[in-house]
């Protein structure tokens, strides 16, 4: 007989090798190669070709499924980043950290959507004791159209969706589901790719929307082939600090709405929580001293009060060091070098760190004043005058670059009593805006002794 060949397949990119080699040649990631045996092969795809043409209609004769209700999560902010809620026959990939609240936030939509419709919960991860003391935990074991499965079967699965008893299923996590035709392991790719086409496909067929749980690698992207998120609906990314601080939930793909939406959590004993005014609870404890910045920043089209700190010590060493919480280290380096050449300030010996307080992380482009300024503040041990607040894109040649939605960071920070804005002189001009054409100006007239 005929010796059975196995592949070796890249648990990142889906690259198959004859034989195990350290790197992957296709994407470059190192030890991602899992020898995996081949699927039981039929005829080939030339013999099995006998298609048939398809049926085609007018675009316009389709009919539309706009009007279909969502089904609300009870959170409102939540609800405004799904583009009005959960859509039916929608799947939804939702992934973040360990620890995060993942499963805490699903149970809770779960117990406020099951007050209505029928909905299943199944975990591959944890057992039906465990999931119920977090249901006693949360308040959501009151529900009699709430229904728990363990199972780590996707053919299982996805036969339940079928069967057109439930409107929304849960599935936590999608990194645990096998096939019966496959022989590999749960986590590798084949898997994952042929158990979320089953559970897409019984989706799209019965009508329910499903929500699955996705892990995360170490460096933070999705685990598993990218195709999983291109075959999903919509692609929440769950983010923050796991240990405190505040929880962010983004769109990062949304096929029925804005990817601009964020909502803000933290969590309590009784769950995640909205927070209603994230910005005061920021600036609570804040101290107006050197090296402290409030940055009018967006988080989608929320507008938020940051505190950047930042902290400048000569370097004990030959090369000093740079560290960033919150915020792009590369970015860093490159304001570091702005700050060096076109306002003669001297880093060079100087260790320079960053911390955007509350365990958010800016992606926002008008953070870059903030930042310059607070860094200058540290260096020069000077400070802003209390009651101002700082946004604005710094540019290579030291200018200070327009802001999107300059409108709503006034408003959020007159709300909280602020008296002044370091704002790109494209801003409107009035007495509670200042304008600064460049970076060196903004240092020089605003930071004082």
């Amino acid at each position: 007989m005929a010796k059975s060949k196995t592949a070796f397949v890249c648990q990142n990119c889906g690259s198959t090798y004859p034989k195990w080699t350290g790197r992957c040649d296709n994407c470059g990631e190192w030890n991602t190669l899992v020898e995996q045996a081949p699927a039981a092969s039929g005829n080939s795809a030339v013999a099995r070709s006998s298609g048939k043409a398809l049926k085609v209609q007018a675009i316009g004769d389709i009919t539309s499924d706009s009007k279909t209700s969502r089904l609300g999560t009870g959170i409102e902010d939540l609800d405004l980043v799904l583009g009005g809620g959960i859509l039916p026959g929608g799947v939804v990939l939702l992934a973040g950290q360990p620890g995060m609240g993942k499963s805490t936030l699903l149970l809770q939509v779960t117990a406020h959507i099951a007050t209505s419709v029928p909905v299943l919960y199944v975990s591959g991860e944890e057992s039906a004791s465990q999931v119920k003391l977090r249901a006693e935990r949360l308040g959501a074991d009151g529900s009699e159209k709430l229904s728990f499965a363990a199972s780590t079967s996707a053919d299982d699965i996805a036969a339940s969706i079928r069967s057109g008893k439930f409107k929304l299923v849960i599935v936590d996590s999608i990194q645990t589901l096998t096939l019966g035709e496959l022989t590999s392991a749960p986590g590798t790719v084949s898997q994952i790719t042929n158990s979320s086409n089953v559970i897409i496909q019984a989706a799209k067929a019965s009508g329910a929307a499903v929500v699955l749980v996705g892990h995360v690698t170490k460096e933070g992207s999705i685990a598993g082939p990218k195709v999983l998120e291109h075959l999903v609906d919509v692609v929440l990314q769950f983010e923050g600090d796991r240990y405190g601080g505040f929880k962010v939930v983004r769109a990062i793909k949304n096929r029925y709405g804005s990817t601009s939406e964020a909502a803000i959590f933290e969590m309590d004993d009784r769950g995640l929580s909205v927070v209603e005014n994230p910005s005061a609870a920021l600036l609570a404890e804040r101290q107006n001293a050197d090296g402290s910045v409030v940055l009018a920043t967006l988080e989608g089209t929320r507008p938020l009060l940051v505190e950047i700190q930042a902290l400048v010590n000569p370097t004990s060493f030959g090369y000093p060091k740079r560290t960033a919480s919150g915020f792009d280290l590369n970015r860093l380096n490159l304001l570091i070098a702005v700050l060096e050449r076109r306002t003669k300030l001297n880093l060079s010996d100087k260790d320079i760190y960053i911390n955007v307080v509350g365990g958010l992380r800016l992606a926002d482009p008008a953070a870059d004043l903030a930042v310059c300024m607070a860094i200058a503040s540290a260096a020069a041990g000077r400070r802003l005058d209390d009651g101002v607040v700082v946004f604005g894109e710094v540019g290579l040649g030291g200018e200070v670059r327009s802001a999107n939605s300059p409108d709503r960071r006034i408003a959020e920070a007159k709300k909280l009593g602020f008296t002044k804005a370091i704002a790109p002189q494209t801003s409107k001009k009035n007495s509670f805006v200042s304008g600064v054409k460049d970076l060196r100006a903004a240092l020089i007239d605003y930071l004082q002794k």
